[in-house]
């Protein structure tokens, strides 16, 4: 574990530090000769984090829900504007509370060749109800039962009425036949997708099923070594988690092309709602006035980045007629509102994040901005595992996180509502509201993010803008506002290794 008390770094000095290592680092490298001309390569993509679990009953990590998209497929997926559609199935609702599923022909077929049936269907639902340890299992406790009519027909019966229940069926559908024998999806998964399972030892390998182009997988943490490898050739291919500075640095060099979007992946600081300090409204609205988002954003975010007031962005659709007003940069009010809470100035908080280069940098960021604030922020910095282990079991005063790829309006009940709290629900900080509560109950979706925005349970951020670079010699790639990476179904890679500066 890392303790960072430090300030902000000043950004021209990183930018001078950045720029030498590149100099001392390329002068002595080579470039990667791994290919013979006219060889069809793989497409090497370096992340910053390496997925945690392949097993979609409890990923809940981008990675690994980024991954997954490659390796399952669902009944319902979404189109562009949020809203469900067929995917392995289309679906008829007979009532609030019964719902027909019929299976596109020909079916669909799992990696082991075998046809993806309804019998599969079931048995992946059924598993996760039973599952009590899975993050999902919370979203699918109303389903009273799974009928089968046939091979490609099924029959889901509810508990409680839900005009939303197709779009939570996007779960990675698992071939029963492995599910009954308890196979370990998490480090074996076994889907119907685009890409089928090779291996994962460091690093992870996938192959591409109708033409076996593969996509290798490999963790490089430090953002400079990242971009380095994409400049030499020994990476392909690089999407987020870079700083603006790397981003320019990397829109200069004519062998790597850069493609930037709009983001809609919410940024936030999560809080402790359990705290004794925390749990005061004033306290929460003091911290959310002891942050300057658009210095941050033009400084150290990437292009397309914008202020955040919901988990949802505000074109979705659950947000019609809805306007949150942001939450200025005013450290003088903030100070007057602790001191009115009746805080000790200092205020100490603890503020836990990952290890990621960006992360810590945004943290130090945070820590200078809320000291004029009267706040004096402990930044602890983990191992992403580590991390992510502790913001789920509640072992925090503050951290940093996103959601990644969040399509639904139901996400306010499972992030906020008093039953969700982990593991059945994604409730983290334990906030209990009852108005809250009454108002995600009558799915007043305009009328629940007001209240989350008033009452702050959350910090609002910003949704982070989107950007992938990636060697000339490949195509068909761009990065999308929630940030899959479903092009590699498509993109393309000459044959050559393309030519690198040195």
């Amino acid at each position: 574990m890392k303790v960072f008390q430090g300030s902000f770094i000043n950004p021209l000095f990183a930018a001078a530090a950045l720029a030498a290592c590149f100099l001392w680092l390329s002068a002595c490298s080579k470039p990667d000769s791994g290919q013979q001309l006219g060889q069809l390569a793989p497409v090497r993509f370096a992340l910053a984090q390496m997925p945690l679990n392949l097993d979609p009953r409890y990923a809940t990590d981008a990675a690994s829900e980024r991954i997954n998209r490659l390796v399952y497929q669902g009944l319902v997926d979404f189109d562009v504007t949020s809203k469900p559609v067929p995917a392995l199935a289309s679906w008829q609702m007979v009532s609030p509370v019964e719902y027909h599923f019929t299976l596109k022909q020909p079916f669909a077929r799992f990696h082991d060749r075998k046809p993806l049936t309804a019998d599969d269907v079931k048995a992946t639902y059924d598993s996760i109800i039973t599952l009590k340890d899975s993050p999902q299992a919370a979203e699918y406790a109303n389903i009273a039962s799974i009928r089968i009519i046939n091979a490609d027909r099924l029959i889901f019966q509810l508990k409680q009425p839900d005009m939303h229940f197709p779009s939570k069926l996007i779960l990675g559908i698992l071939p029963k036949t492995y599910i009954d024998k308890k196979h370990d999806f998490a480090h074996h998964p076994i889907g119907s997708g685009p890409f089928s399972f090779e291996r994962w030892q460091n690093k992870l390998v996938l192959k591409r099923v109708r033409d076996g182009q593969q996509l290798v997988f490999s963790e490089v943490k430090d953002p400079t070594v990242r971009v380095l490898k994409l400049l030499r050739g020994e990476a392909d291919l690089l999407q987020g988690d870079l700083p603006p500075e790397l981003v320019r640095y990397l829109q200069a060099k004519p062998e790597v092309t850069v493609v930037t979007s709009q983001g809609a992946n919410f940024s936030y600081l999560g809080l402790n709602m359990q705290d004794p300090v925390l749990k005061r409204h004033q306290v929460r609205l003091a911290i959310a006035h002891a942050i300057d988002r658009s210095a941050i954003m033009e400084k150290v975010m990437v292009k397309g980045t914008r202020p955040a007031g919901a988990i949802l962005p505000p074109e979705h659709y659950s947000n019609a007629g809805t306007a949150l007003a942001g939450y200025e940069y005013n450290p003088e009010l903030a100070r007057k509102l602790l001191v009115e809470a009746g805080v000790q100035l200092p205020l100490k908080l603890v503020y836990k994040t990952s290890t990621d280069a960006q992360r810590v940098r945004l943290a130090t960021i945070l820590q200078a901005q809320m000291a004029k604030a009267g706040i004096a922020l402990e930044i602890r910095s983990l191992d992403w595992g580590t991390f992510f282990e502790e913001v789920k079991k509640g072992s925090f005063q503050l951290f940093g996180l996103i959601w990644v790829g969040i399509k639904t309006p139901e996400i306010y009940a499972k992030a906020f509502g008093s039953r969700q709290f982990p593991p059945h629900g994604f409730n983290r900080g334990r906030y209990a509201d009852s108005r809250l509560d009454a108002l995600l109950t009558a799915e007043d979706w305009p009328g629940a993010t007001s209240r989350i925005h008033e009452q702050l349970p959350y910090i609002p951020l910003w949704y982070e803008g989107q950007f992938a670079a990636f060697n000339k010699n490949i195509s068909g790639y761009a990065p999308k506002p929630d940030g899959n990476w479903d092009d590699l179904a498509t993109i393309k890679r000459s044959a050559t290794m393309g030519n690198h500066a040195h």
